[in-house]
C-alpha cells in the first residue's frame, strides 16, 4: 500500500470516529494546538523568517495571528450555534397527511486535502485558517506541505501530532505530507477526498480546480488564486486626502514586497490629479529599498512580469526595476490611460510583488465602463466623499459584484480574522465565490446539510436533541430559540 494511500485510510478511520465526538472535545483539541505551537514560539520564529526571508517582526505578528485564529475556530465550536440547527416538530394531526419530525444540520464532510501557501509559513500554511477551520468542523485533514519553508512545517505539524495524542483522538486526524506537484494531484484526486483548500497561484489552483471536476466523483475545491485588488479614487475625496492617499497607497503596495493576496496592484485616478497623485507615489517608492522576496522563483517570475509589459505600448513607466540581485524585489509603477486599459487583459493579470498599475480616467461613466470589464477580485476599494459615493450609486452597484469585499477607508492590505470576514471573491480570484478563506464563516467550507426524519431521540447528534443540552441558537418551528 503506498504512503498517500495509507494516509487516506487512516484519515477516514479517524473521520468515521471525528464525526461521533461532541464539539466539546473538539475545541479542547484546538485549544491544545495552540498551546503546543506557543511553546515552540523561541524555536519557531528565526526558522519561519530564516526559511520565508520574511523579518522576525513580521513572523511574530503572524505567530499572533495563528493562534488568534485557532482560538477564534475553538470559541466557535464550543459555542455550537455555526451547525445551523433546525428543528421543525411533527403533527400526526395535520391533513391531508400527518407531518414527520425533521431536524437538519451541518455535518463535516470527511478528509480533506489542504495546501500550504508560500507566503504566510504560518497563518496559512500548516497550522494556518485552512487547516484550523476544517479540523473545527470535524474533519482529518491531510496537509500537504510547502516547498518554500519545510522545517518550519515539520515543526507545527509536529505540535498537531501532539496535540491530537494528548487529546487522545485517532491518528489519521491530523497527517502532513511532502512532495511536488505529483503528489498534490494525487492527493486531490484520491477518492477518499471530500475537499480540497489550496491558497497559491492562478495556475496552480486551476490545475487542481480541473483535475478534481474531472473525477468520477467530483469534489469542492476551495482556491484562492489572487487578485490586483483594485482601488478607485475619486476627484474630490484626493482633493482632500492626496498627500495622505498617495502615501497610504504607495505603503500598502510595498508592504510584505508586495506579497500579499490583497495587494492593491492596480489603482484608478482621475485625470485631474494624475500628475500630483503620481509624483508623491513615485517621491514614496524611491525611499524603499529593495528587500528579499520569499523564494528565487517567485523573485524571478516577479521580473519576468514586468519584462512581458514592458513590450506595451500603452503603458508608461513612471519607476523601473532590474533584477540585480538574487530574491531582491524593488517596488516598480506604471501608468496607463483607462481607455487602453479596457482593450488590455494583460493589464488585470496579477503581478505578485511590488508593482501597480495607475490607470487613469476621465469620467464617472468610464469608471463604469470599468466596472464591467474588471475580473473577480478578492477586494475592491473605493475613496469617495459622501455626496461623490452618494452620486456614484449605479458605479457601487456594478463594482460589489466584482469582489468579496467592498472597503470604503483604508487600504486592503491587512485582513482582519472575526466573524464578519469575506476573504474570497467572484473568479479568477478564488473558485468558488460562496466561501471564505479567512474569518469564522470559513468552517462551513467542510460540512454539508443533513437532514434526520423521524430519527429516535438516543441517536440524535446532540445539536438537535430536543432539550438542547449545548443551549445553542436553533429555529424551531420557524422561530430562532436557545
Amino acid at each position: 500500500m503506498s504512503q498517500i494511500e495509507n494516509s487516506f485510510q487512516e484519515a477516514q478511520e479517524a473521520f468515521l470516529i471525528l464525526k461521533q465526538q461532541g464539539s466539546k472535545k473538539r475545541a479542547a483539541f484546538l485549544k491544545e494546538v495552540a498551546s503546543q505551537i506557543e511553546l515552540l514560539r523561541e524555536d519557531l520564529i528565526p526558522l519561519a523568517a530564516k526559511e520565508s526571508h520574511l523579518p522576525e517582526g513580521r513572523i511574530t505578528g503572524e505567530l499572533g495571528r495563528t493562534l488568534g485564529q485557532i482560538n477564534l475556530f475553538a470559541n466557535l465550536v464550543e459555542e455550537g450555534s455555526w451547525v445551523e440547527a433546525v428543528i421543525d416538530h411533527s403533527d400526526s394531526e395535520r391533513k391531508p397527511a400527518p407531518k414527520p419530525d425533521i431536524r437538519r444540520m451541518l455535518r463535516p464532510l470527511g478528509p480533506i486535502v489542504v495546501f500550504g501557501a508560500s507566503n504566510f509559513p504560518l497563518a496559512f500554511s500548516t497550522a494556518g485558517g485552512d487547516t484550523i477551520s476544517a479540523l473545527a468542523s470535524g474533519c482529518p485533514v491531510l496537509y500537504k506541505a510547502h516547498p518554500a519553508h519545510p522545517e518550519t512545517s515539520r515543526m507545527v505539524a509536529k505540535a498537531i501530532s501532539s496535540a491530537v495524542s494528548i487529546s487522545g483522538l485517532p491518528k489519521g486526524t491530523f497527517q502532513h505530507i511532502e512532495g511536488g506537484i505529483d503528489t498534490g494531484q494525487k492527493l486531490a484526486t484520491h477518492p477518499l477526498a471530500k475537499a480540497v483548500a489550496f491558497t497559491g497561484s492562478f495556475k496552480g489552483g486551476k490545475a487542481l480546480f480541473d483535475a478534481c471536476n474531472k473525477r468520477k466523483l467530483p469534489i469542492p475545491v476551495y482556491a484562492e488564486m489572487g487578485s490586483v485588488n483594485p482601488i478607485f479614487a475619486m476627484e474630490a475625496y484626493l482633493n482632500e486626502n492626496l498627500l495622505a492617499a498617495a502615501n497610504a497607497y504607495a505603503g500598502s503596495l510595498v508592504l510584505g514586497v508586495g506579497q500579499f493576496c490583497t495587494n492593491p496592484g492596480l489603482i484608478f485616478v482621475p485625470k485631474a490629479q494624475e500628475e500630483a497623485f503620481s509624483e508623491q507615489v513615485v517621491s514614496q517608492l524611491k525611499e524603499v529599498a529593495g528587500a528579499p522576496m520569499l523564494h528565487e522563483g517567485i523573485c524571478n517570475t516577479y521580473h519576468q512580469a514586468l519584462k512581458n509589459l514592458a513590450k506595451s505600448d500603452k503603458l508608461e513607466w513612471l519607476l523601473t526595476t532590474e533584477a540585480s540581485q538574487i530574491l531582491t524585489g524593488n517596488p516598480s509603477l506604471a501608468k496607463v490611460k483607462a481607455s487602453d486599459w479596457l482593450n488590455e487583459e494583460a493589464f488585470q493579470e496579477e503581478v505578485f510583488g511590488p508593482f501597480a498599475i495607475m490607470v487613469v480616467y476621465e469620467s464617472p461613466e468610464e469608471l463604469e465602463q470599468v466596472a464591467v470589464r474588471l475580473n473577480g477580485q478578492l477586494t475592491c476599494t473605493v475613496w469617495g466623499e459622501s455626496t461623490e459615493l452618494s452620486a456614484n450609486k449605479g458605479f457601487l452597484n456594478l463594482i460589489e459584484e466584482k469582489c468579496g469585499r467592498l472597503l470604503f477607508k483604508g487600504v486592503p492590505t491587512g485582513v482582519e480574522v472575526g466573524h464578519a470576514m469575506q476573504h474570497g471573491g467572484p473568479f479568477p480570484s478564488t473558485t468558488d465565490s460562496r466561501s471564505t478563506s479567512v474569518g469564522s464563516h470559513a468552517i462551513t467550507r467542510f460540512a454539508r446539510p443533513v437532514a434526520f426524519q423521524d430519527m429516535p431521540e438516543a441517536l440524535l447528534p446532540e445539536e438537535l436533541v430536543e432539550a438542547n443540552p449545548l443551549g445553542i441558537l436553533r429555529k424551531v418551528d420557524g422561530v430562532f430559540v436557545r
